[in-house]
């Protein structure tokens, strides 16, 4: 059995402090095989909170992998953001491991970020032609048997959450994806929490999603996803801060469209503070 968290969104600069101790003391407490963080380190990728964003991540003591967020591009320096879009993600990521070593499973990363793109709004998802490629030859240079777990920031198509994702090339992302027959797809973003299994034509894909752990919480309180695999099986339990259950965050079963029932013109509610998740297995 392997367990793996799952965090998201922290955006040092606004980040939660009393969420961010809870997740370090249940990491330090739980000693997970390894953490995964599907970007958004940084609220404006300033260099102060990087180094706040690395300090915090060195101390977790556990293997950690981390994604490049929309936030975690330079904001107010918009030609270091033309011309170098990446350099200060990747001066943290090189303290980080990128090779975790899960029996029969690879951390395979996928990046969903753009420095620019063709419409007003540049914090939605993107997956460039060349993204894709370098993705699917890191799936297709694994050991026979073994699975891959793909790590993006934005959500590849909609889950129903209140925050959006609008993620150009997802659909052609996932399908390419599920011709690999990969495990599932881990992203954050929206900052809710979801769980759902996405239709392709080379088959279905599953899709993760975790919360935040910052101050910038939409539908349900700070939390992450704990990832239990287990006999190439995925059981998905999310953590929230707030310990005093809410039936508005609660389903018992993922239904078939992973969305819960909701009463006539009620807003969709995301799956939030599910104490265990364990959808059907394709």
């Amino acid at each position: 059995m392997t367990r793996l968290f799952h965090i998201s969104d922290i955006h040092f600069g606004l980040e939660d402090r009393r969420a961010l101790d809870w997740v370090a003391q249940c990491i330090a407490r739980e000693k997970p095989d390894a953490v995964a963080i599907t970007g958004d380190l940084t609220m404006r990728a300033r260099h102060r909170e990087f180094a706040a964003a690395c300090k915090w991540i060195l101390a977790l003591d556990v293997p950690v992998t981390v994604e490049v967020g929309n936030h975690d591009l330079p904001y107010f320096n918009l030609v270091e953001r033309f011309t170098n879009p990446y350099r200060r993600f990747r001066a943290i990521e090189a303290m980080l491991e990128r090779e975790i070593d899960l029996p029969g499973v690879a951390i395979v990363p996928l990046k969903t970020t753009a420095r620019a793109q063709l419409r007003l709004n540049w914090s939605k998802g993107n997956v460039g032609t060349a993204a894709l490629r370098h993705t699917l030859a890191a799936i297709d240079a694994l050991p026979l048997g073994t699975r891959a777990i793909v790590t993006c920031h934005h959500p590849l198509v909609e889950a129903g959450t209140r925050g959006k994702a609008l993620t150009r090339g997802g659909n052609r992302a996932l399908a390419a994806l599920a011709s690999r027959n990969v495990l599932a797809v881990l992203s954050g973003h929206v900052h809710d929490a979801f769980d759902l299994i996405h239709p392709t034509s080379n088959g279905p894909v599953r899709m993760i999603g975790a919360g935040t752990i910052s101050k910038r919480v939409r539908s349900t309180p700070p939390s992450f996803n704990e990832l239990t695999l287990e006999n190439g099986q995925i059981t998905v339990r999310v953590r929230n801060l707030e310990h005093v259950s809410s039936r508005d965050m609660m389903i018992d079963d993922v239904p078939e469209d992973a969305m819960p029932p909701r009463a006539q013109g009620e807003p969709v509610a995301p799956i939030g503070a599910v104490p265990e998740i364990d959808p059907p297995v394709y």
